[in-house]
């Protein structure tokens, strides 16, 4: 099997099933029908105004910290009615491009359901050998709430407000590999890969910014917030065809790795018959209501 099921599997989606969610005119979301009917039915008392062909924010609700009360307080009923996932603690910046300053601040688990834009980190740890460029490979906890069991890459998390890009990074190196933070900070920004999916808890249009760094042979990653139950240092031809197995990676690890592979030359525009459809679909998204914004 080649690798274009990856770039499938997460681009999959039918926006038919969703209807649009502005905050102050802008678009940063999308709402499932379902759930758009159920926010209409707490009228006044709610933080939305739900129309046939959108679902917007209150104009009452004018700062980011009176929309985020609001909108925490509207969804946390959806969760008992299974239209919601449990929270999980960490609260994401809702904006609608990277960069903009954040419009309100909502838990990680309910991004979905308002189908918002979210981020995060992954970074590609490798070690050059004289047979080539191996990479670290972890495989995640048997309890954890997201794809246990999974490989996944050496270090990734989503992107929490209130935090740099870099800041995070650091924060995740220590927690997932153990990696000091003078170690953390040789790794280079390389990019980003997106996708946009379509899950039972709504619609996922992700921004992964992507990290290199090359390790020396000695230095073996630990994991310590039991995300990891171990690492594997693999030849990136065996990560390749593993890559080649459908439900082995964590769903978006893939895009990352094969991102990598790309940029380093591994899969090549001759070896690859894919090359191009591959180098096109590691950056989606979904398609905007207004098609002449952003």
């Amino acid at each position: 099997m080649r690798y274009m099921h990856h770039i499938h599997a997460l681009n999959t989606h039918d926006m038919g099933a969703f209807r649009p969610f502005f905050v102050e005119g802008r678009e940063v979301g999308w709402v499932a029908h379902a759930v758009a009917d159920r926010l209409a039915r707490d009228g006044q008392a709610g933080a939305f105004e739900v129309g046939p062909f959108g679902v917007s924010l209150r104009p009452s609700l004018t700062t980011p910290e009176d929309r985020s009360a609001a909108v925490a307080e509207t969804l946390a009923p959806l969760v008992a009615e299974g239209l919601a996932p449990p929270p999980r603690g960490e609260g994401y910046a809702v904006v609608e491009h990277w960069g903009d300053a954040p419009l309100f601040t909502l838990d990680r688990g309910h991004v979905p359901v308002l189908g918002l834009r979210s981020f995060g980190v992954h970074l590609n740890g490798v070690v050059r050998r004289p047979d080539g460029l191996h990479m670290w490979i972890g495989r995640r906890a048997e309890d954890r709430q997201v794809e246990p069991g999974k490989l996944d890459n050496m270090v990734a998390g989503g992107q929490p407000a209130g935090l740099g890009l870099m800041e995070n990074l650091v924060k995740e190196c220590d927690e997932e590999a153990g990696l000091p933070e003078t170690m953390a900070r040789r790794a280079r920004p390389a990019g980003l890969v997106s996708y946009c999916l379509q899950t039972p808890a709504g619609l996922k249009p992700d921004t992964l910014f992507v990290y290199d760094l090359e390790l020396p042979e000695d230095v073996i990653p630990e994991n310590r917030d039991g995300e990891i139950s171990g690492f594997m240092l693999w030849p990136m031809a065996r990560v390749l065809e593993t890559l080649r197995e459908p439900g082995v990676f964590k769903f978006n690890v893939p895009h990352v790795i094969l991102d990598f592979a790309l940029r380093h030359g591994v899969l090549t525009p001759d070896d690859t018959p894919d090359y191009v459809a591959l180098t096109q679909g590691l950056r989606r998204e979904p398609v905007r209501f207004h098609p002449d914004q952003g």
